[in-house]
């Protein structure tokens, strides 16, 4: 295998990408921040709002457009309902950000091997997967910036200057703004240009300065078109949305400083391996190229110290900075590869073991651990289950097999499987743990242009409900003197909640029938995934 990613690595860490995501990509429930993205790609296509970019026909300005645009194209392929062509886009996103952190990695470290084992650490990062379905915007971002960041060291690097690098940085720089502003900008680009100034430091920087001055004069033109745009049709709507936006960074969500300082278990299967290379003092004379490592480190530590200052703190926030840690990462695991043969002190050796052994421990486990707690729930996906209970515990027999023999080359080759076989052939078994209760919107629509009747919101309906509907749900406004309501005689309402005045208010003026409730939790009222806000009830009102 390490020999095919070596001779092919982009190819094979595409490759891998797609196999790993792509057979389940429509399996996990989609979330809110999707269905925001996914409703207005949806109306890009049937409204024509490509620019002026709306959700449930409503200007929606409080992110650019591109990753709706690359949506909108997965949906012309697949369909406006697909929630697989919807997705595809971010795939192509993660390929994008392996094989970019293969080039630059090669392109610093003069290692293939070495390049390799960064980008299957960033493909593998738990939340380098989990914020394509959980905020697709942030993958967009990244990835373009990490492209960006590519071809601003290859202009860094070189004695002379080379317009194409800055054309390309230029470019990849507008399409990271226009997938979620300058977020990348500060969380990426600024940490990478301090980190590379105190390891490898600024050479003929006054010969290349009009190349990097006109690659970043050409980015922000390319992502601020969009806002330009909309500042010149819209400007009291974009002005509104841009003054909330704001203020919603400095007092929403609000966390201390330290918030992020345990940044590094967003790796994942890599927590332990992360916190290592972390350790400078410990590693600083085993890596192979230290102004490298130096590099890597100041990078990742810079971009967690960026983020800290920002009141606003969410967990995925911190995905961009599990590009550089990826990096750093590297470093450990090739150091492993090369010594861990001779190592003799156990105070080196233990955190291995335990590390790549609890990993083989939890595929052996799996079979017996999952049928023990939930034999009921399997019943109707014994096949399933017991392919993936095959395959986990055959990978966890071998990494145990394989750390026995101190081959950690293959038993780092053999966790990356490990992580895509989670994907690849346990994320099926989430179909059962559904709940029994999971109701469709999907007919609704038809039914009620069966019924000749239009279909409103009360107070609030979740973006999941909206895209699940797959039209547009006008929202009945509500104004200091009560309900403004449509001037049908007859119409649909979805509500999620209605205080006992809202619904006095409206059965003074309408019959009320009560039609059914719909549910979108994928799992059932029992779990601590299950959410209120996923459940409507449809009433039909008839007006006295």
């Amino acid at each position: 295998m390490f020999k095919a990613l070596k001779k092919y690595p982009i190819l094979v860490i595409c490759l891998f990408v797609a196999v790993m995501l792509l057979p389940n990509l429509d399996a996990l429930q989609i979330s809110i921040m999707e269905a925001r993205n996914f409703i207005t790609a949806r109306e890009m296509i049937t409204n024509d709002h490509w620019l002026l970019t709306t959700m449930n026909n409503v200007a929606r300005y409080q992110k650019p457009p591109l990753p709706a645009w690359f949506s909108a194209l997965g949906s012309i392929l697949f369909g406006t309902k697909s929630l697989f062509g919807m997705r595809l886009p971010a795939v192509l996103m993660v390929m994008l950000a392996g094989s970019f952190m293969y080039y630059l990695s090669r392109t610093i470290l003069k290692s293939r091997a070495h390049s390799i084992i960064n980008a299957l650490v960033l493909i593998t990062s738990f939340y380098v997967i989990g914020i394509t379905f959980e905020a697709p915007s942030d993958i967009f971002t990244h990835a373009f910036m990490l492209v960006t960041i590519y071809y601003f060291y290859e202009n860094f690097k070189i004695e002379t200057t080379n317009w194409r690098y800055a054309v390309y940085s230029g470019i990849f720089l507008g399409l990271s703004i226009l997938s979620k502003g300058p977020v990348s900008i500060y969380a990426l680009l600024i940490p990478f240009l301090i980190a590379y100034g105190f390891s490898f430091k600024y050479k003929n920087i006054k010969q290349k300065l009009p190349y990097i001055l006109s690659a970043i004069v050409l980015g922000l033109a390319i992502g601020s078109s969009w806002y330009l745009y909309v500042k010149l049709k819209d400007p009291n709507v974009l002005n509104s949305t841009v003054a909330k936006e704001t203020g919603t960074w400095k007092s929403y969500n609000v966390r201390p400083f330290y918030y992020y300082w345990s940044f590094f278990t967003q790796s994942g299967l890599w927590t332990i391996p992360a916190f290592i290379s972390l350790l400078y003092p410990y590693l600083k004379n085993r890596v192979s190229h230290y102004k490298a490592y130096k590099f890597s480190l100041l990078w990742t530590i810079i971009a967690v110290i960026l983020l800290s200052v920002i009141p606003m703190k969410k967990s995925r926030y911190l995905m961009p900075v599990l590009i550089p840690l990826a990096f750093n990462i590297g470093f450990y695991i090739d150091y492993l590869i090369r010594k861990f043969k001779v190592l003799k002190d156990k105070r080196e050796t233990l955190p291995v073991y335990f590390n790549f052994g609890l990993i083989g421990i939890l595929g052996i486990a799996f079979p017996v651990v999952m049928f023990v707690l939930f034999k009921a729930e399997l019943q109707n996906h014994l096949l399933t289950f017991i392919i993936a209970s095959i395959v986990l515990f055959v990978i966890g027999v071998l990494i145990l097999f394989q750390l026995k023999a101190k081959d950690i080359k293959n038993v780092f080759l053999l966790t990356v499987l490990f992580f895509a076989s989670v994907f690849i052939f346990v994320l099926p078994l989430s179909k059962a743990f559904k709940n029994e209760n999971f109701s469709s919107l999907s007919s609704l629509n038809e039914e009620n242009q069966q019924r000749s009747i239009k279909l409103y919101a009360i107070n609030y309906i979740a973006p999941e409900t909206i895209w699940d509907y797959g039209n547009v749900i006008p929202e009945i406004r509500q104004e200091a003197k009560g309900y403004v309501f449509p001037l049908e005689n007859k119409f649909g309402i979805l509500v999620y909640k209605m205080s006992a005045e809202n619904e006095a208010e409206i059965r003074a003026n309408y019959e009320v029938e009560e039609m059914t409730t719909y549910d979108l939790n994928y799992f059932g009222s029992a779990s601590n995934q299950n959410n209120p806000r996923l459940k409507s009830v449809f009433y039909i009102l008839t007006k006295k």
